[in-house]
């Protein structure tokens, strides 16, 4: 009898299983990471637990609903069917040429809700004093002039901003600004604990929303794009993750 014959893909075999399992488990594991570690970011933030499960939601199923705020003709033109009137006699549509039109709109997850989250913290940092206010506005316009000359405009697909930026500026410019400016303005024996992260919350999503989008709005022409979402689609992670990001690791 003769012996059998080993499988030559049996290896191969092998660490295609392994490779699915784990892609699976990573799958399945990364969801609730995030989740995990974005509800600690909010709760940071001066939210209670409820509260932040609740806007961490909004964040992310508002990410599917966007409020039309503009539109504006585009240059290129389309070759559409077109019927005469109901009394001439007409077997072939004509064509006709009719200009696109691009609609703007604002994401609620990914714009409204993280700007009245700001709004609302923008309270606690005014009544911080002198140090916080002065922290967060001298952030804001870093972030903003950094985002601004570091994003891109991709025809077809959008504004492009490299992740790392808009969450590192926030992250540099809070515990820079606490450090400078607390002794400028007699401050120094203050705690500004609390208030380090909203502080880093604000500036992170102002860098992304205001100097890669709103500073773009006259370039919005050049996407050639029928629809654009201010804070949809690739522009989410680009605010709400760096806002999140911001107010974790400080």
């Amino acid at each position: 009898m003769s012996s059998p014959q080993p499988n030559p893909y049996a290896n191969a075999q092998a660490a295609g299983c392994m490779l699915f399992s784990l892609m699976i488990f990573l799958g399945c594991i990364l969801p609730l990471m995030f989740v995990n570690l974005a509800e600690t970011a909010l709760r940071n933030l001066h939210l209670s637990p409820m509260a932040a499960v609740l806007v961490l939601f909004g964040m992310i199923f508002g990410s599917l609903i966007n409020f039309p705020i503009a539109r504006f003709p585009l240059d290129k033109e389309v070759n559409v069917p077109y019927f005469g009137p109901l009394g001439g006699v007409q077997i072939m549509p004509q064509m006709q040429k009719l200009r696109q039109e691009a609609i703007v709109a604002v994401n609620l997850g990914g714009c409204v809700i993280p700007v009245l989250l700001a709004i609302w913290l923008s309270r606690y940092i005014f009544a911080g004093g002198q140090t916080p206010t002065l922290a967060m506005i001298f952030g804001m316009a870093l972030n903003i002039l950094i985002c601004n000359r570091t994003s891109r405009l991709v025809p077809g697909m959008g504004i492009v901003i490299p992740f790392f930026i808009p969450p590192l500026v926030a992250v540099c410019s809070t515990i820079l600004g606490f450090g400078i400016l607390a002794p400028m303005a007699g401050e120094v024996g203050r705690d500004f604990e609390a208030l380090r992260a909203p502080v880093a919350f604000v500036i992170g999503i102002s860098g992304p929303l205001i100097g890669a989008d709103l500073m773009h709005w006259n370039d919005f022409k050049k996407l050639e794009a029928p629809s654009i979402s201010i804070g949809g689609a690739g522009t989410w992670d680009g605010i709400v993750l760096s806002g999140l990001i911001a107010a974790l690791v400080i």
